[in-house]
């Protein structure tokens, strides 16, 4: 530890605003408690809820940083506080974080981290926790999505619906995504998406009944809300189980019909992931290392980087994710 630096670059939300309020200054390094970690930060992920949190949005959890976003970091362990003993300094991880990460140092509960897995660049494993421990939470744990089900995901070209579909192709499902370009819907197929629906200009109800024959999706995966809400009951099937993880076109739903939700037997559940404490996210990262880790290292599943950016451009990494152009992931690089 006395070889670290006294301070560090971290990127602050002095005010809440657009991406311009983003700015870098020096804070100091704290060093990490009971079962923490000091990562040296190589990479850290763009995310919506960082937009959020900019915005005034979506204050962070009592604990994590205040002013400094980002939820998903790579780099190497620099030190490691009492009780923490899984990792040593000089280990290569990522980790999910409950803020800090637009840093070029930030602390990690060890059981929220993992080993970066075997291929994967900093880069790479900097834009896989956030959207894979959500994706997994949500679609298996929540949705219990399983092999020969369709799973329909909005937004397929996002990071989370990127990985959507890569996991739940992984275990053998069928995979309908929603996108706003004949681009998008390319990218999303070329990821393995077996069907593609532009929003812009078909009705996503009318095609996901005329590609599942009637049936309707098993589970949906819905971070839009607002008039998504009755659309996704009715393209659902029966039994099906409609995940909501955010509410971009908002969550006020005026005139909602909810008989769906009695007839087809519908399960319409949601959660959010920042908040949980260490312990439950660390449920979510086991799970992860053993089934989802080994795809990774076989080439399997991999983010997709749309764009990287160096950490001190972080508001011109927030522009770009505020146009929604983006495929997958932004990502901010610290150092050389």
């Amino acid at each position: 530890m006395s070889s670290l630096p006294a301070t560090m670059t971290a990127i602050v939300i002095p005010a809440p605003g657009g991406p311009e309020v983003l700015t870098p200054e020096q804070r100091p390094i704290d060093m990490p408690g009971d079962g923490e970690i000091l990562i040296a930060v190589k990479a850290a992920g763009v995310n919506r809820p960082d937009v959020s949190q900019r915005q005034g949005k979506y204050p962070p959890p009592a604990g994590a940083p205040q002013d400094i976003p980002g939820l998903e970091i790579a780099g190497r362990v620099v030190a490691c506080g009492p009780g923490a003993t899984r990792f040593k300094p000089g280990d290569e991880v990522c980790a999910l974080v409950p803020g800090g990460g637009y840093a070029s140092f930030c602390l990690a509960h060890e059981s929220n981290a993992l080993p970066i897995p075997a291929g994967l660049s900093m880069i790479e494993a900097a834009a896989v926790p956030e959207t894979f421990f959500t994706v997994w939470t949500n679609v298996f744990q929540r949705g219990h999505l399983t092999a020969g089900e369709t799973l329909l995901v909005h937004g397929g070209s996002s990071g989370i619906g990127t990985t959507a579909i890569m996991l739940a192709k992984a275990f053998g499902s069928q995979v309908i995504v929603t996108a706003g370009s004949a681009d998008k819907c390319e990218a999303c197929l070329n990821l393995g998406a077996d069907h593609a629906i532009d929003y812009k200009t078909l009705d996503f109800v009318d095609e996901v009944k005329r590609i599942t024959g009637g049936k309707g999706a098993d589970v949906i995966l819905d971070m839009v809300g607002g008039s998504y809400v009755q659309r996704n009951y009715e393209a659902a099937a029966m039994e099906g189980r409609i995940v909501q993880i955010a509410f971009m076109g908002g969550y006020k739903i005026a005139n909602l019909d909810m008989r769906a939700i009695s007839a087809k037997r519908l399960t319409h559940t949601g959660s959010t992931l920042r908040p949980r404490t260490p312990a439950q996210k660390a449920i979510i990262a086991q799970e992860l290392e053993q089934r989802v880790w080994p795809l990774l290292a076989q080439g399997k599943c991999k983010p997709v980087i749309h764009a990287t950016f160096p950490l001190e451009q972080a508001a011109d990494a927030h522009a770009l994710m505020e146009t929604s152009a983006h495929i997958g992931k932004i990502v901010l690089t610290v150092g050389a």
